[in-house]
């Protein structure tokens, strides 16, 4: 509508349809035109005009082309509700695909498309058919391109049975840019509902899209550039020719094209062996990012998310431009606090003068937030660069003496990290820092302070004194810093067995196993009494053992997780730096296809063949233990503590799940019934549980996992309000909401289902199958116990691939991402039975074949875990014998171990 029709929305009248409904049977077209704008404007702002559907529709019968737009709207919005009123507006859509207007033409096939009744989809195939594959007009074929995928949402099989799938393959080689542009959106669009293989780049359509990137708009140019970004070139010079086609685009004015560039350079950088191309397409990428940081703050930021990714690829590129990164007085936060992060990232040696120099100006800005992400940053870099510590430590000194409150209490918590970094190096310091000890009073701060102070108390005269100026307040404190009080003061008896740490010792000890309500703080107080009590000399080795130096990984992202969003740069998954299956579900058309025992032509290309590649050590956990004093343990202990009953072995989780009462969610809703099957696993014994008994594994059920818990209370006493919490683990699971247990009479067993979700809680390192879990309730400690994180219950649904899929993928992958493994427990005894049960767990066939000189079964398979790690799976064995020879292919190697047990699991 014009600007002059903002009239049709100021009416109030009542009686309005009845007035409309004879306007729009008008035999003047003015006024029919008039009614119509009126009907849109009322359905704008919210109004019911479906009564007026019949009126509409027979409004369609015009030749004028504003007015057939307005009914087309109406329509669309109206369609679903009178699905049998709109077949009444079929017979005007076909005449209108075939109106001499190529605007009408695209018109009535965009709005065909977009009406979602299954009884219209019918007669829209021969419509489209026509307009792809005859229609003159450019514009009706791009139109009708993106009608395709529209049609494949609504009606996958459809579309598949009519051909055109192959219709829009055949139109990425049209004369026009567009046409090839919106080709390749309707392909990619198709291709991310689909669990199939649609759409593949050839060397002939490469060349196709190439040509056509110079000519097309700049969003059909991010069209394509998005599809070039998942081709992999056959070798570097291949990969040269794409990045020269490419490189122009960066010079664009539109952003999103310049980001879509930019990936698509990333990608075949990495097939590049030339070290001179490489440097001189670092240095081509370096002024367009720094350009779009000129931007608006929104776009800023975006761009910012983005450059994060790519510095910690390929920190070369802009290295040479930390300045463009400096905040601005009037930058927004979020913005600044981005820069920041980048500015950590890019510091090095030559250039860590001027960033301190940046630092130290932001740290006295108003801004508190920003002033204590600044301080942490010099923190941060004195971590990750050795050479500059020093100079990163004299300024944190210079912001200490400055005496603002929060800068002095930031500036200590990193110092705390320093110390850890550099032990022994910089301990010069302490006497300034316990200046200022009456000032602290964040929780942080004072933790980090006390455990300065009990980490270096054999250098600190009055060391005691210190500590218990922070006792005297003890019961009041949370749980951080009672925890670290604890420590603080064990370590100070331990180095300084006089009578003033032994009183403060048994004080502390007596605070937190009788004055406090925290079971985490509770319980390593008692594991401390008994060590002390039982073997000074093994307290030592424990309390005092020497600790592993810290690196500043708090930013950097997982290896494979990085891989995925770098190839999904200028998408959400790029700012939120999560994947994008973390925040976007899609519902996959079920699709049926047979699955044939057909043989690879060619064995050689079939698979890996033997490999000999060296197998990593797979590791095991230790058995579930209980880490919770017997009730013995809690009579209130006398003024020399004497010999306690010994404590099962206490797991690194007590640190994790400090305020545990905090973190855990009551029960609200009653237990969900496990389905029947074989028995759980034990996790914590009755005889370690004080009667109550946790049974429990992970699985799958219809695409989420969830975690399978029996209790078995065999106390004599009702148990209630079950709370659950998770440690830090490889794939960061965590419960999906509360523990779900009705109250346990004695005698009584109660089984639920808890559901999962992934990347909650990631812990650094290599993968370990370890699970480590906490449950509580109302009228028993804290128990701990281990768990094995079952592989199998996190294979996800998408991992089927198509054979040629599988076979390029095999080979694209180096032959030192391959890794094989003898199973001696799995046995096959059945192939079509190992094929369904393989099938059940998520791992799907791919083919077979037969070894005739040593009668062996070869299966070839494909699995997936989060975060989009694909496995490329073959499996020889001799049928009905142990022993199965498993190889596996996989981007991420560090996993194989884990895949390994989750094989064997299944076919023991």
């Amino acid at each position: 509508m014009s600007g002059h029709d903002s009239k049709y929305f100021t009416t109030t009248k009542k009686g309005e349809i009845h007035e409309l409904k004879e306007e729009l049977n008008s035999q003047y077209k003015d006024k029919k035109k008039d009614a119509v704008k009126k009907v849109i404007a009322a359905m704008t702002v919210g109004k019911d005009v479906s009564m007026l559907f019949t009126d509409v529709v027979n409004c369609m019968q015009t030749e004028n082309l504003e007015l057939k737009k307005l009914v087309y709207l109406y329509l669309i919005n109206y369609a679903k509700s009178q699905p049998d009123l709109a077949i009444l507006a079929v017979n005007t859509f076909v005449k209108d695909s075939q109106d001499p207007n190529p605007l009408i033409r695209a018109l009535a096939v965009r709005t065909m498309g977009c009406i979602r009744v299954d009884k219209i989809t019918e007669y829209l195939c021969d419509p489209l058919q026509r307009c792809l594959k005859v229609d003159e007009d450019p514009y009706v074929r791009k139109t009708a391109a993106i009608c395709v995928a529209k049609l494949y949402d609504i009606n996958a099989e459809l579309v598949e049975d009519r051909g055109f799938l192959e219709t829009l393959k055949d139109l990425i080689s049209d004369s026009n840019p567009m046409v090839v542009a919106n080709a390749i959106a309707a392909l990619a669009e198709i291709q991310e509902s689909s669990s199939n293989l649609i759409f593949e780049i050839t060397n002939h359509t490469l060349f196709k899209l190439l040509t056509a990137l110079n000519e097309c708009t700049e969003w059909g140019q991010v069209f394509i550039l998005d599809a070039l970004s998942k081709y992999k070139a056959k070798d570097a010079r291949d990969a040269e020719n794409i990045v020269e086609r490419v490189t122009p685009r960066l010079q664009h004015a539109n952003c999103a094209v310049v980001l879509s560039a930019v990936k698509v350079i990333l990608q075949q950088m990495e097939l590049i062996t030339s070290t001179d191309v490489v440097r001189n397409l670092c240095k081509k990428m370096a002024p367009p990012l720094v350009t779009l940081i000129s931007a608006e703050p929104e776009i800023q930021y975006v761009v910012l998310r983005n450059i994060n990714l790519i510095v910690q690829r390929r920190p070369s590129i802009l290295a040479h431009e930390i300045k463009v990164f400096f905040c601005k007085y009037n930058d927004p936060i979020y913005v600044k606090m981005e820069k920041l992060e980048i500015m950590i990232k890019l510091a090095s040696d030559r250039n860590i003068d001027q960033v301190l120099l940046e630092f130290k100006e932001y740290a006295t800005e108003v801004d508190v937030d920003f002033v204590r992400k600044a301080v942490r940053a010099i923190g941060r870099c004195a971590i990750k660069l050795e050479r500059a510590a020093e100079r990163c430590i004299s300024v944190l000194l210079e912001l200490i003496k400055l005496k603002v409150n929060y800068v002095v209490q930031e500036a200590i918590i990193v110092i705390k990290d320093i110390f850890r970094r550099y032990p022994n190096m910089y301990e010069s310091i302490i006497a300034t820092l316990c200046e200022n000890l009456d000032t602290l009073d964040e929780p942080e701060a004072k933790a980090s302070m006390i455990w300065i102070i009990g980490e270096y108390a054999e250098r600190i005269d009055n060391a005691d004194e210190l500590l218990e100026s922070f006792l005297e307040s003890f019961p009041e404190e949370t749980a951080q810093v009672q925890l670290q009080l604890l420590t603080a003061a064990v370590k100070l008896f331990l180095k300084k067995p006089t009578e003033g740490p032994q009183q403060m010792i048994q004080v502390v000890l007596n605070n937190a196993t009788q004055e406090t309500d925290n079971p985490d703080l509770r319980d390593r107080a008692y594991i401390y009494w008994r060590l002390l009590s039982t073997d000074p000399e093994a307290a030592k080795d424990v309390v005092l053992a020497e600790k592993p130096t810290i690196n500043d990984d708090s930013n950097m992202l997982d290896p494979s997780l990085l891989d995925e969003l770098l190839a999904n740069i200028a998408t959400l998954a790029s700012v939120y730096h999560k994947p994008p299956d973390a925040f976007v579900s899609r519902v996959r058309p079920s699709t049926t296809r047979n699955e044939e025992d057909e043989e690879y032509e060619n064995g050689q290309d079939a698979g890996p063949g033997d490999s000999s590649a060296p197998i990593p050590e797979t590791t095991t956990t230790a058995a579930p233990t209980a880490s919770t004093p017997s009730s013995t343990a809690s009579a209130r202990p006398s003024s020399q503590p004497g010999p306690l009953p010994p404590v099962a072995p206490v797991a690194d989780l007590l640190g994790d799940l400090i305020g545990l009462d905090n973190a855990l969610v009551p029960v609200s809703q009653p237990a969900t019934p496990a389905p029947s099957g074989p028995p759980l696993p034990v996790l914590l014994p009755a005889s370690a549980g004080q009667g109550l008994q946790i049974s429990g594994m992970l699985v799958r059920r219809d695409g989420q996992i969830f975690y399978s818990l029996q209790f078995d209370n065999n106390t004599q006493t009702p148990l209630e309000n079950f709370m659950i919490q998770f440690n830090k683990n490889t794939f960061g699971l965590a419960a999906a909401g509360p523990l779900q247990v009705p109250m346990l009479q004695p005698g009584g067993v109660a089984n639920t289902l808890l559901p999962m979700v992934l990347f909650q809680n990631v812990a650094p390192g290599p993968p370990s199958a370890l699970l480590q879990v906490a449950v509580k309730n109302n009228q028993q400690p804290v128990w701990y116990f281990n768990d094995k994180i079952q592989l199998q219950a996190l294979f996800v649904e998408d991992g089927r691939m198509e054979r040629t899929t599988f076979l390029e993928t095999w080979k694209g992958l180096p032959d030192s991402h391959e890794v094989s493994k003898e199973l001696p427990n799995a046995v096959i005894n059945n192939v079509d039975q190992t094929i369904e049960k393989l099938a059940s767990t998520n791992l799907f066939f791919i083919a077979r074949r037969l070894l005739k000189d040593t009668n062996q079964e070869v299966l070839y398979l494909s699995g997936k875990v989060p975060p989009s790690i694909p496995f490329l799976v073959e499996l020889t064995a001799v049928i009905g014998f142990p022993n199965v020879k498993c190889a596996v292919k996989t981007p991420s190697l560090e996993m194989a171990p884990l895949f390994f047990e989750a094989i064997e699991a299944i076919l023991k």
